[in-house]
């Protein structure tokens, strides 16, 4: 009984600590055989926030996403300065807290609905389980939440679905299943690893819509990775752009679309197709993302980039800010080449 004082006072003690944020990540370092998936990662989400995480594949937002939830593959380690859920520390956390923690804390969406789904299980069986484990509600009540967690996402006969097996259902259908398992107990933050992309564009709307609401009535957390940068634009208040495991840029939405500062932004940007006119051919990243074993020595999007300079082959540039709230790793913006000159 004292430990499980003990234990509750240590939270309180931490919530106040890290009182008016969400989640603090500061250095973030997932390795796979002695290799850096992700690489020096920090950042923080304010309740109520939306984050966007933009990136090639192959750029660790997912694999970021998955160590947040402390979901690595068992190969995978973790080390962080700080990572903190409403000012708890998750690296601490034992497994049965974590546990406590998944669904009812934090949820996520996965990206691949059909192995996220445990195909012997029933869709109903699947989502009360999740309800039962952190609502501490009875079977019927638990059917009649997931019932209405199906008909806010957009699944027809609801009732009927419960009872179906996950191969049953579209791949649409699945990914709208995942949302709802991961909305339905209202956690405070919510990481959607692309969540619309099985999805037609009305039912993205809806989706989208949904989060949204559910955003504003709880103030929720949100942590948004998508390739559709039309999404990002419109749904997110802030973007961090990853490449090889490495922030990029980080700014507001607003700015990132507006005055993107570095090179690999400004060609994720040029990429997407305008609405306003015909182009015969759209702008494109030159090569292609590069293995994470074999990096280049100095800059990582060197060898891609249209402004490379000599000084980029040897350079690693930080993450600075080089105007208010808007960060970049580039030397473009950081006068290192200056300052390599006037040292010598």
């Amino acid at each position: 009984m004292n430990a499980e004082v003990d234990e509750n006072e240590k939270r309180s003690a931490a919530a106040e600590a890290g009182a008016g944020l969400l989640l603090e990540v500061e250095n973030l370092r997932v390795s796979f055989s002695g290799v850096n998936i992700v690489d020096g990662l920090s950042f923080s989400l304010s309740p109520g926030e939306i984050l966007g995480i933009v990136g090639e594949s192959g750029s660790g937002k997912s694999m970021t996403a998955l160590s947040i939830m402390r979901l690595l593959p068992k190969n995978g380690v973790i080390a962080a300065d700080r990572l903190r859920l409403n000012g708890e520390d998750l690296l601490g956390a034992s497994d049965a807290r974590l546990e406590e923690l998944r669904g009812a804390s934090m949820g996520m969406i996965f990206q691949e609905p059909m192995t996220a789904l445990n195909p012997v299980l029933t869709v109903g069986d699947q989502i009360m389980e999740t309800v039962r484990r952190h609502l501490k509600v009875g079977r019927r009540e638990a059917r009649e939440r997931g019932i209405e967690a199906l008909r806010r996402v957009g699944i027809p006969s609801p009732e009927q679905r419960m009872d179906d097996f996950p191969h049953r259902l579209s791949g649409g259908m699945r990914q709208r299943v995942m949302i709802a398992m991961a909305l339905i107990c209202r956690p405070r933050l919510l990481i959607a690893d692309e969540p619309t992309t099985a999805l037609d564009v009305t039912v993205q709307a809806q989706i989208l819509d949904l989060m949204l609401d559910l955003q504003d009535e709880y103030k929720m957390g949100i942590i948004l990775i998508s390739h559709d940068l039309g999404v990002v634009s419109a749904f997110t208040d802030r973007v961090m752009i990853m490449y090889l495991g490495q922030v990029l840029e980080d700014a507001k939405a607003e700015t990132i679309f507006s005055q993107p500062l570095h090179p690999y932004t400004e060609g994720l940007l040029a990429s997407i197709p305008p609405v306003d006119r015909d182009e015969e051919r759209l702008e494109a990243i030159r090569g292609t993302v590069p293995p994470i074993f074999d990096l280049p020595p100095g800059c990582r999007f060197e060898p891609r980039c249209g402004y490379a300079r000599p000084a980029c082959a040897t350079a690693v540039p930080s993450l600075v800010e080089c105007q208010p709230a808007h960060r970049a790793a580039c030397i473009r913006n950081t006068g290192y080449e200056f300052l390599q000159e006037i040292s010598r």
